[in-house]
């Protein structure tokens, strides 16, 4: 991964830990969502799980293609 690129998503996540007083002020959900493309072997899984590391989050994996609707999510 390009140094910069690293840099400006490693800025995000500490701009967003850093903004939960904020996200509470305006009432607005506290959360944060990234999209990951590309073919197997690229990075993906590892990136999410060094993201995970660097914030001190659980990251789980969900196999979803079973999932037919909400409710059995809610069900857990």
């Amino acid at each position: 991964m390009e140094q910069n690129k690293k840099e400006e998503i490693i800025n995000d996540l500490v701009k967003f830990r850093n903004g939960k007083d904020y996200y509470a002020k305006i009432g607005k959900a506290w959360k944060r969502g990234y999209l990951f493309h590309g073919p197997p072997g690229t990075g993906k899984s590892t990136m999410i799980a060094a993201m995970g590391n660097f914030m001190n989050y659980d990251v789980y994996d969900l196999e979803l293609t079973a999932v037919n609707d909400n409710t059995e999510l809610k069900s857990y």
